[in-house]
């Protein structure tokens, strides 16, 4: 018989919206029975339940980081890296970051690009070696055109055929999602600029269609203006990056484009890590804020949002989480709707609602034990107590 663990704290956050002093957790393998206040929680625990108390601490759920690459190193040389490692140096380095994600309190993870299905078989070697770590949903290789943004990753696609090929490859690798670069980016030389398009609206179509067929939705980066309303016209479930952007430090913010996102429920990932700061201070505040300024614009507009950070590429680490999610705070968005955008609204946005992001019976075991209370202070985030990723100890 699984034992039953009652976590105990000062205070408890079963979603971010509804705070509660003295709670508690009570946890049967990987599913939470009980979530609330602590007389209660107790209440419902078997004699020999293992019983855990964190006074001065906050009970919450684990947090999400909807957009990583764990190929990639995080240091200025990551492309050389990953181009230079072969599959199980690339594998271990994977699980190593996963760790550290999961030791800064993330307890859910999205691969947006790999090579080979790389995070599918890391997924199935930590199932298999019996390690805890994340929930990990992986992309495979990104679609991309001929010598495109993100070649390297081997999912140029150069007609119809192709297209369909790759999603069925993926798909049957394991992917959890469709990655579509609809835009180019920063780090592919050569290759379109991030406010170019890479597919029209009917090449898109035909991947949101094809890969519907395999009951997985459609991810994509899309910089550009035209590469976001193409997308959206679409049907893409989430907008990586969604910048707006028609040129150099030129942006294009399409009222009626991200109106048709909140009626439809596609999310926009913000893609920024800690390095907002140092970008901001090269910006200028004017710039920085209307760059950056494209969040609180979502946010009026009724867009989802979700919590992700590239992590991977130069000076977006694994294990910052907190670092992140200050750029909200820095935006004016209060604390307590940017713990809803790091849980239950990235839990909604990627179709795990129901599976995780609250803490409340039923659902999995994804806690997140902080000294301190992060609806004060959000750097409460980072003097981690204790994870449980699926019932299991970090």
């Amino acid at each position: 018989m699984t034992l039953q663990l009652l976590l105990t704290a000062s205070r408890i956050l079963t979603r971010p919206g509804t705070p509660a002093e003295d709670g508690a957790v009570l946890v049967e393998g990987d599913r939470i029975l009980a979530a609330g206040p602590r007389a209660e929680v107790a209440a419902q625990a078997a004699p020999d339940a293992e019983k855990l108390d964190f006074p001065g601490a906050t009970l919450m759920p684990g947090l999400f980081n909807a957009h990583v690459h764990l190929t990639f190193d995080a240091t200025r040389e990551m492309l050389p890296n990953f181009l230079a490692s072969d599959d199980a140096a690339l594998r271990a380095g994977a699980r190593e970051r996963l760790d550290r994600l999961l030791r800064s309190g993330v307890t859910t993870v999205r691969d947006l690009g790999d090579r080979a299905a790389l995070g599918a078989r890391v997924r199935a070697e930590l199932d298999a070696d019996g390690v805890t770590a994340p929930r990990l949903l992986t992309a495979g290789s990104p679609l991309t055109v001929p010598n495109g943004h993100c070649h390297f990753f081997g999912g140029e696609v150069a007609d119809d055929d192709a297209i369909r090929t790759l999603i069925d490859a993926n798909a049957a690798a394991g992917a959890d999602v469709i990655k579509v670069m609809a835009s180019g980016g920063q780090i592919t030389e050569g290759g379109a600029d991030m406010w170019e398009s890479q597919f029209d609206v009917r090449a898109l179509r035909l991947i949101v269609g094809h890969a519907a067929r395999h009951g997985l939705p459609v991810a994509a980066h899309a910089h550009g203006a035209d590469a976001i309303e193409a997308s959206v016209e679409a049907g893409v479930r989430t907008i990586e990056h969604c910048t707006w952007m028609t040129g150099p430090q030129r942006q294009d913010r399409r009222e009626g484009v991200a109106k048709r996102m909140a009626a439809e429920g596609i999310a926009a990932c913000s893609t920024s890590s800690r390095n907002w700061r140092m970008l901001a201070e090269r910006m200028g505040e004017d710039l920085a804020k209307n760059v950056y300024g494209r969040l609180s614009w979502l946010e009026e507009l009724g867009v989802p949002l979700l919590s992700g950070t590239d992590a991977g590429l130069p000076g977006s680490v694994f294990d910052d989480p907190v670092g992140a999610l200050e750029l909200y705070e820095w935006l004016g968005f209060g604390r307590r709707r940017i713990l809803e955008i790091a849980t239950e609204d990235s839990a909604a946005g990627l179709g795990l609602g129901d599976v995780t992001g609250r803490l409340a019976p039923g659902l999995s075991a994804d806690v997140l034990v902080v000294d301190g209370d992060p609806l004060k202070d959000l750097s409460a985030l980072r003097d981690v107590r204790l994870v449980l990723a699926r019932g299991s100890r970090a």
